[in-house]
């Protein structure tokens, strides 16, 4: 009983009979015009459907009206879009001669139905009804009031079956074509990089900000030595300060979509991940080899996260350990190895998100990425192409 009353109950059914009515205003206007050309209208709609524009207004008042719920969804099952082929244009005068049959079919059964019912409490009152509804001839009885509720029940019906119709034949007519789908899944998969990309963005930089102040507060407090506070203090306070440029970026990103993005850190800036790491005790032994100039931007800066990643762990996982920092540009690629002596346990960082990702940056460069023990080291090791990379 509940699923039969559920749909009296959800605006969606209201709406969509709003707009099985809508057209028929349009129909009246023309009847009154002229009673003996009933088929014009019929036939300025299939005109009016070949205006390019005529898609984009139907398919917004039907998304609207017919299917709420998928409003601004990318992925709607109705176009929001002008016709840019004839077969656009002959759906979309299909749509509106679709319409008009709609239009024709609830707006007769709304008022015969609900003439009928009127017609029926009247006649329990001894009233004789009208012409227009069903009860013509019925005469007066006082049990015609109970037949009443009938015709209200089977113009609901007839609401909700014709808002389906109508809702499946705006899927159909105005939904929209293979490559509209395939151009809006395109546009989605690259949103959820950009997400992605945000999120490992923001997982870097203040997650290394974070371990270095922590590192660095914790070894303060240890060893009591005012020099060594105020080495680590300057440590903290230049970490995040690169942490909240690196938060700008990313901000400025999100709240300006079309614009273009502001330079993210790239390995030529290295050292600054090099300091914060000797600044937070870890003895780093560092090598450059090759022109970090000639990287291009997307592996310089992959590259850049990718060695913070790694630091990062180090001081996380194994404290102030010293550390070998290897990077090289040689035969196309870019080669970095980032290891540090297995202390135990606590040496070998786990595999959760930060490596994760290490190994996601480098396959989406169409290089590769090694993390895990070797030889009593932890070592990451990353390899990125160079050539065509725009």
């Amino acid at each position: 009983m509940y699923q039969f009353l559920r749909p009296l109950t959800a605006s969606v059914t209201y709406t969509r009979w709003l707009h099985l009515l809508m057209p028929g205003a349009v129909v009246s206007v023309w009847l009154f015009i002229s009673m003996d050309t009933p088929w014009v209208p019929l036939v300025l709609a299939a005109m009016v459907g070949l205006i390019p524009g005529m898609r984009l207004a139907e398919g917004i008042q039907a998304q609207l009206l017919l299917t709420p719920a998928e409003r601004g969804d990318p992925a709607a099952s109705i176009s929001v879009a002008p016709s840019d082929s004839w077969s656009e244009r002959w759906r979309t005068a299909l749509w509106l001669e679709v319409r008009l049959l709609g239009a024709g079919l609830a707006g007769l059964a709304t008022v015969l139905l609900s003439t009928t019912a009127v017609d029926l409490v009247r006649s329990s009152f001894g009233s004789a009804p009208t012409e227009q509804g069903f009860a013509t001839g019925l005469g007066t009885h006082w049990w015609a009031a109970i037949l009443s509720p009938v015709p209200v029940v089977m113009l609901f019906a007839v609401v909700v079956s014709c808002g389906e119709m109508i809702t499946a034949a705006a899927r159909w007519l105005l939904g929209p074509t293979p490559v509209q789908r395939l151009t809006a899944l395109e546009e989605r998969t690259e949103q959820l990089l950009e997400r992605n990309r945000i999120a490992r963005e923001l997982h870097d930089s203040i997650g290394h900000a974070l371990t270095v102040a922590v590192v660095q507060a914790g070894a303060a407090r240890a060893t009591h030595d005012p020099d060594f506070t105020d080495r680590a203090l300057a440590a903290i306070e230049e970490t995040g300060r690169n942490a909240l440029e690196d938060l700008e970026r990313v901000l400025r990103v999100l709240r300006e979509a079309d614009a273009p993005p502001g330079q993210r850190p790239s390995l030529i800036e290295a050292d600054r991940l090099l300091d914060s790491a000797r600044g937070s005790g870890a003895k780093v032994d560092a090598k450059v080899t090759g022109a970090l100039e000639q990287v291009p931007g997307p592996v310089s800066r992959e590259g850049y996260r990718i060695l913070q990643e790694s630091l990062t762990n180090v001081l996380r996982h194994s404290g102030a350990v010293p550390v070998r920092v290897r990077i090289r540009v040689a035969g196309g690629r870019l080669e970095l190895e980032v290891s540090n002596p297995l202390t135990g346990a606590a040496g070998a960082p786990g595999s959760g998100s930060g490596l994760r990702g290490i190994r996601e940056r480098a396959a989406l460069l169409g290089g590769k990425a090694r993390t895990g023990p070797s030889d009593g080291e932890w070592r990451v090791q990353a390899s990125l192409p160079l050539y065509g990379i725009g």
